[in-house]
């Protein structure tokens, strides 16, 4: 038996932020449960592997490389580019975008601040080609910290043919514990003329900037990709089958929204689908909705209606794993399936569909099974998130009706303030902020809920979603100090 080694490991963060750069550094790890294998010497065969990744998107690496870092030998499956969805068609190439948006308003803004005769001319490939050859830089980065690692990267298509087998391109592998993390892909809607649609991925292969574009949908996705449009320049109709975008989220954000998007001219028709899209001979379409009306003259129709998981390339049945009825992964709260030794994480399981809980809950699975932390799972509530709309949106914790129904009308009270920030005080643009603090009166009006939209509601978020989840009371707001002249003291000074 090997004597076990104090070591300090390099481990890399797998979160692309706004200023991204993949931070290094040491991570004491102690006394390492190092794997059963690794502690007996044991020559593990070629094929064969303590842990096997499918899907090399932000929590499957995450995963694999926190699973070697215990000494395991690990190896991940990709078909495609390394970074999965977040990196190369998600939140990393999305926010780059919405960066170039934001500047066009702030150039826009900019008179009122005494610059003169700004030049607001927009050439959309030069952010293709830039931001395109980021995400390639990135591809490297990972596959370099993958390598450094000392995970195996496998090539190709992944399907199962055994519980703890895996053919890849027609070799097969064995794996003690074997991990799916695939993500999802965008559905696409049905109606006459719907081929000519393009999906998300489909964005961000566009070569020019659309001159009138509709967007088909109320989530996430939708909302942020017809905010980048029509702040850069397009005239947007955004298309959505609900009563208002981002339906789920809280009555002030989405009111607040509502009013942000007509200002911003553009165009939204609620409780409404497409029924048919004519292409004419010009290549415009005619797209007529559910109501009679119609929207001409579109050189581009997006459709983000929503996503569902990547599975029929596994071949589920091979290995006995159930999947829900809506088509996702079974799982329990330590992420494993119903076959022992695998397991799921991210946009396979029906939960947060969200880059950091992917990565969080693939990283809380590897200090279970490697690392001996046998109670390491992932707490799936209060997650914070943010949309990047325009204004962007950060919310955590329960809205106003969620809290309501769980605790009572009663026993909630609300504190909430409207105001135009700071930046926009010179500038013929007044664009608002909003902000909601929901909290239990029984329980020392603890803050089960926070709700932000308006400029610089996706950075403040974060310390707040922390004292969240250490349980902060409204008092315990109200103790700290605020910043002035700042948005964010408007969270600890609202009465």
């Amino acid at each position: 038996v090997v004597s076990l080694m104090r070591s300090r490991i390099l481990s890399a963060s797998l979160l692309v932020g706004a200023a991204s750069t993949f931070s290094i550094a040491h991570r004491p790890l102690g006394l390492r449960h190092t794997s059963a294998m690794a502690r007996s010497n044991v020559q593990l065969a070629d094929g064969h592997f303590e842990y096997l990744v499918i899907g090399a998107g932000s929590g499957g690496i995450a995963s694999a490389r926190r699973a070697a870092q215990y000494g395991a030998k690990v190896a991940i499956v990709e078909r495609a580019r390394l970074g999965g969805t977040c990196v190369n068609v998600g939140c990393v190439p999305k926010k780059i975008m919405y960066l170039a948006a934001s500047m066009m308003e702030m150039m826009h803004d900019s008179p009122g601040y005494g610059f003169q005769d700004v030049n607001f001319k927009f050439d959309w490939p030069t952010i293709k080609a830039n931001r395109d050859a980021y995400i390639v830089r990135l591809n490297g980065i990972y596959d370099r910290n993958l390598g450094n690692s000392k995970v195996q990267t496998l090539l190709g298509t992944a399907s199962f043919v055994g519980p703890k087998e895996v053919m890849v391109d027609g070799k097969t592998y064995t794996a003690d514990h074997i991990l799916i993390a695939v993500g999802g892909a965008p559905t696409m809607p049905t109606f006459p003329g719907s081929e000519n649609c393009i999906n998300s991925d489909g964005f961000f292969e566009l070569e020019d900037l659309p001159k009138k574009c509709v967007v088909i949908g109320g989530g996430y996705i939708a909302v942020e990709l017809a905010g980048v449009l029509q702040a850069l320049g397009t005239e947007v109709t955004l298309i959505v089958r609900g009563v208002r975008p981002l339906k789920n989220f809280d009555d002030l954000i989405c009111a607040t929204l509502a009013e942000e998007m007509d200002h911003s001219g553009m165009k939204v028709h609620c409780n409404s689908q497409i029924t048919s899209a004519e292409k004419g001979a010009d290549g415009m379409m005619k797209v007529v909705l559910s109501d009679g009306s119609a929207v001409e003259g579109v050189d581009c129709m997006i459709a983000a209606t929503g996503r569902a998981p990547m599975l029929s390339p596994l071949n589920l049945e091979a290995a006995g794993v159930e999947v829900t009825k809506k088509g996702y992964v079974a799982v329990d709260e330590y992420q494993a399936t119903n076959v022992k030794g695998v397991y799921a994480v991210g946009d396979v399981i029906d939960n947060w569909q969200l880059t950091p809980v992917a990565i969080a809950a693939g990283r809380r699975l590897s200090d279970r099974l490697f690392d001996g932390q046998t109670e390491a799972k992932l707490n799936y509530d209060l997650v914070p998130t943010v949309v990047f709309s325009h204004p962007p949106i950060g919310t955590v914790g329960l809205t106003e009706k969620e809290a309501v129904a769980k605790y009572g009308e009663e026993d909630i009270k609300v504190y909430s303030s409207t105001f135009v920030n700071m930046i926009h005080a010179v500038c013929t643009r007044k664009s608002k902020t909003a902000m909601k603090l929901v909290c239990v009166k029984s329980l020392k009006e603890k803050v089960v809920g926070v709700h932000i939209i308006g400029t610089g509601a996706d950075e403040m978020l974060q310390g707040f979603g922390v004292a969240m989840k250490m349980g902060a009371t409204k008092m315990d707001f109200d103790n700290c100090v605020a910043i002035h002249p700042t948005a964010a003291e408007e969270l600890v000074t609202m009465r």
